[in-house]
């Protein structure tokens, strides 16, 4: 046998190594070169068949994807992203300061329909409100804002508003910070891709399916699922329920399991009725603060506690009772509040999920509202002057 050192070897070592279609040169073979460069022939090959094929496969694919949520029920739609909100939240420093503007969480942007709030007052609101996330950071960013003048309806969820839960906490630091290419890549999107396809929604993305197969769970570890789609979005921000969830007892059943693992366990800095309490008072005292900045403005606030039911219902009356929440925000801030336990046109909706309204009765409640509010607290506002929705 050769000896790792002998001339044998060497030889094999270096040997060209060439086969058809495939060159490579070695630093041995480049003198000079510091580092080993590669160097490869292309092989000849149909590139413009291989091409078109690629976009046929690929149109193919997106047909199926598409199709297949289609089926499923799903329809185009505008994604409420940060950057639509913050586009919504602009239109108040681009001239429209003195406009009617909502903030609250999902109760306010599911169940209050733009276009019959307008029907009804004559303007149309801008829609701020975000899902999953305390308004209270909302309405300290407008107190901070001179060039907000006008309304502000602030709609109260109780877990939302005094737990100060926030799946969107970023939101408002979003829009202060949005660079140029997140402003395009956001109109891109909503020109292009939303209106068109009803796929593009992060509940049908591929990782999101992943997430929801029945992995096995590991010991120890509590089971939580993703909240699935609740609602449909137009170019402004008005939202609906998705029918799916009015129609599909299957589906509507995958909801309220997923608030009642919610109901199970306490929200973070409530674990006990001490840090409990502690985090409703904090909460109330930043409302009532950013409530006054916005008053020497002459801004007026008004509160709104939106219908629930059921188990959700029975949640709120036991963690956020109205006692110690709702009558102390309206105290301590000195804002007037609308609470549908106290308005009997305000009751009696249907709740597919215990905490949101069908479409059908979210466009009464809204009717029923709005009419409180004008009866009872904001005069007619003047024919608004800002610039026109998209």
């Amino acid at each position: 046998m050769p000896s790792s050192i002998s001339s044998s070897d060497a030889a094999v070592i270096d040997a060209p190594k060439i086969r058809a279609g495939f060159v490579r040169l070695t630093a041995s073979d480049r003198p000079g070169v510091a580092q080993p460069v590669p160097e490869r022939d292309i092989p000849a090959r149909p590139w413009r068949a291989i091409f078109l094929g690629m976009l046929v496969l690929f149109a193919l694919l997106l047909a199926a994807w598409e199709i297949k949520w289609r089926m499923y029920g799903a329809t185009p739609g505008y994604r409420n992203s940060n950057g639509e909100w913050a586009d919504q939240r602009r239109r108040i420093d681009a001239g429209e300061g003195g406009a009617t503007v909502l903030i609250g969480s999902s109760r306010t942007l599911f169940d209050v329909q733009l276009p019959v709030w307008e029907k009804i007052t004559g303007e149309r609101p801008i829609q701020l409100a975000i899902e999953g996330t305390s308004p209270v950071p909302m309405l300290e960013d407008l107190a901070r804002d001179p060039a907000f003048t006008g309304r502000l309806l602030v709609g109260v969820a109780p877990q939302q508003f005094f737990g100060a839960f926030a799946v969107r906490a970023d939101v408002v630091p979003y829009y202060h910070k949005q660079g140029p290419s997140q402003r395009s890549g956001n109109w891109l999107s909503k020109h292009l891709v939303e209106p068109y396809f009803a796929f593009d929604d992060p509940d049908f993305a591929l990782a999101a399916l992943v997430r929801r197969q029945p992995w096995p769970a590991r010991p120890g570890l509590r089971a939580r699922s993703d909240v699935r789609k609740l609602s449909v979005q137009e170019a402004d921000r008005n939202s609906h329920m998705w029918s799916k969830l009015e129609t599909d007892p299957a589906y509507r059943a995958i909801v309220q399991d997923r608030w009642r693992q919610m109901f199970d366990a306490p929200l973070p800095k409530m674990e006990t009725p001490e840090k409990a309490q502690a985090l409703i008072d904090e909460q109330i005292a930043r409302a009532a603060g950013a409530v006054a900045e916005l008053r020497k403005r002459g801004v007026e606030v008004l509160f709104v506690r939106a219908p629930s039911a059921g188990p959700f219902r029975d949640y709120e009356l036991r963690v956020f009772p109205r006692e110690r929440t709702w009558d102390v925000l309206l105290a301590r801030s000195g804002a007037p509040g609308i609470h549908f336990e106290d308005y009997p046109e305000m009751q009696g909706y249907l709740l597919p999920d215990w905490s949101h309204l069908a479409k059908a009765d979210a466009e009464r409640y809204t009717a029923a509202l709005a009419t409180i509010v004008q009866r009872d607290f904001w005069k007619p506002a003047p024919p608004s002057k800002g610039a026109p929705r998209p």
